[in-house]
């Protein structure tokens, strides 16, 4: 399919362009439409990214699904786009959220403000362009497309708490493009050029008066990616931020933490894999990841808001990412990928279920802005003539109950879902570490290794206590209240994600061979070098050779 059609590689980022377009063409009047549309496009885009994924399986050991050449300028001299195992699954983890997400915004909050849906496709492509470029200029480039599209969803639906949660996100997040564009100055001062490919291709080309020089970019550099992925004690936006904006704008920023994990996944593999930077930054990375965790436990109990405790939980997640990175092997960086896929599912999943379990109130009412709802279509899953109205357990709250203790299993890594298989086999990778890094199954673990050992354990028995406490104040005192007004579609939405996350579950052995193959290819990024610089332009028309004595 990737080699029938080449073109399907621009299409995670044309299509949410296109529809951005024709979103802003239908005008405020038509909602619904605009709705439509939207969801629609998420639809079509997970479909798209589910071929690359495909594409990406049968490329071979090298895992490319196939190089784009934007203009048709090869590589280091144009755009280039590359799908290798990593950047389809960044794809199909962005698929899977944005329809839910969708889903969930067709509800109420769709229409609570301008230009949602066409801000939600901007998002979008700002996030797929991430994962698909294949030079740093281009990452800035859809890193900022990504975040002045975050800004107008974060203020989406107006407040005080949003406005000023707001402020501080976009004064953090200039501070880190401004650091972005520092350190892509720096490196191509030194290495003149920001193909990713092209850079690893030279690294060992730099003479060591100049390789100073080159650290201190890449150092630059990495604190926007930190930033962005939300590193103790850079990350004190994000919390304020996500639990102040709306529910699915917070379901879909659980993904833009993911994007700085990306970045520093796809540029220190590449650049710092081997020869005489080899694993350049990886004891920060390992200790800064460490305290991370330890700040997101502490947050976690010190939490009451159920959204603060989802924004909580993405910093664990953050920090876990990052330590296991850290480590610079291969075991280790496939379990938390694995980890990855499910904590990211399961807190865009709690982000959702925040504003339908705080409905849970004394008049049942949901707390949304007061729109243009028509009442009979669609509205409550509890409607009068439902057989268990009336019961102990109407199925609003039965439903929500029912979720909220699968989110709560899956954040905190308990059996017997994704969660615990994802903490499961980072434990086990980890205790395979030698103390010089490497692994071995008979080594002990390394200082490091134990230490992230046991915040993992620490941090999943946090979430246990804090979500524990969550669901008994929501759910077990709720004496008088009456049921929440809960749509089909939210419940949908809810239910898509932690479906998602049981189907991890269940077939976590053949997504564990495909997160060992990529996490191999990562730490041995010679196939993907390969791939992006050995990319040739399409041959186009040519003038015809007219003979001597033909009219021309």
């Amino acid at each position: 399919m990737i080699e029938r059609f080449p073109h399907i590689l621009v299409a995670p980022v044309v299509l949410p362009l296109m529809t951005a377009a024709l979103l802003l063409l239908l005008g405020e009047k038509r909602k619904r439409a605009k709705s439509i549309v939207n969801i629609g496009a998420a639809l079509a885009g997970l479909l798209v990214a589910l071929e690359i994924m495909r594409g990406a399986d049968a490329g071979g050991s090298s895992g490319a699904a196939g190089v784009y050449l934007m203009s048709n300028w090869e590589a280091p001299f144009g755009i280039v786009l590359v799908a290798d195992r990593l950047s389809a699954l960044m794809l199909v983890l962005v698929g899977v959220v944005s329809l839910c997400a969708a889903l969930y915004a067709e509800a109420a909050w769709g229409r609570a403000g301008a230009y949602f849906h066409a801000l939600f496709q901007i998002q979008l492509m700002g996030l797929n362009g991430a994962f698909l470029t294949g030079d740093l200029f281009n990452l800035f480039v859809f890193f900022e497309v990504m975040l002045a599209a975050s800004y107008g969803l974060h203020l989406h639906g107006s407040g005080w708490p949003r406005v000023r949660s707001g402020l501080h996100y976009i004064a953090v997040n200039l501070l880190a493009s401004s650091l972005f564009l520092v350190g892509l100055a720096v490196l191509y001062g030194v290495m003149g050029t920001l193909s990713m490919a092209d850079i690893a291709e030279k690294l060992a080309l730099v003479p060591a008066r100049d390789r100073g020089l080159l650290h201190a970019g890449a150092a630059v550099l990495a604190v926007a990616f930190l930033i962005k992925a939300a590193i103790w004690p850079l990350n004190s936006w994000l919390v304020p931020a996500y639990a102040a904006t709306s529910a699915p704008v917070a379901a879909l920023f659980a993904l833009m933490t993911k994007v700085g994990i990306y970045a520093l996944v796809r540029s220190w593999t590449l650049f710092f894999s081997a020869g005489a930077s080899a694993q350049f930054g990886g004891t920060v990375l390992l200790y800064a990841g460490l305290a991370t965790i330890a700040f997101g436990a502490i947050g976690l109990m010190a939490s009451m808001s159920l959204g603060r405790i989802a924004g909580f939980s993405v910093i664990v997640s953050s920090g876990t990412l990052l330590a296991a990175l850290g480590t610079g092997t291969p075991a280790v960086t496939s379990a938390a990928l694995f980890y990855m896929l499910s904590a990211t599912l399961a807190v865009s999943a709690l982000f959702l279920l925040v504003e339908l379990v705080e409905r849970i109130g004394s008049d049942g009412q949901r707390r949304v802005p007061d729109l243009d709802v028509e009442p009979g279509e669609d509205t409550n899953l509890d409607e009068e003539e439902a057989p268990l109205v009336g019961q102990a357990f109407p199925v609003s709250i039965a439903l929500l109950g029912l979720a909220f203790m699968v989110c709560a299993l899956l954040v905190a890594g308990l059996p017997p879902l994704s969660g615990f298989v994802a903490k499961t086999s980072l434990l086990t990778a980890l205790l395979s570490l030698r103390g010089d890094g490497h692994a071995s199954t008979s080594a002990p673990a390394s200082s490091a290794a134990w230490i992230l050992f046991g915040l993992l354990l620490l941090s999943g028995l946090a979430a246990t206590i804090s979500l524990a406490r969550a669901g008994i104040r929501h759910f077990w005192v709720t004496g008088g209240r009456l049921p929440p007004r809960l749509k089909v579609v939210e419940a949908a939405s809810v239910i898509g994600l932690l479906l998602c996350c049981i189907l991890l579950t269940l077939y976590a052995e053949p997504v564990m061979r495909a997160t060992r193959a990529t996490a191999a290819g990562l730490h041995a990024p010679k196939a993907y070098i390969e791939a992006v610089l050995s990319a040739r332009p399409r041959p186009g028309p040519t003038r015809p050779v007219i003979e001597e004595g033909e009219a021309p």
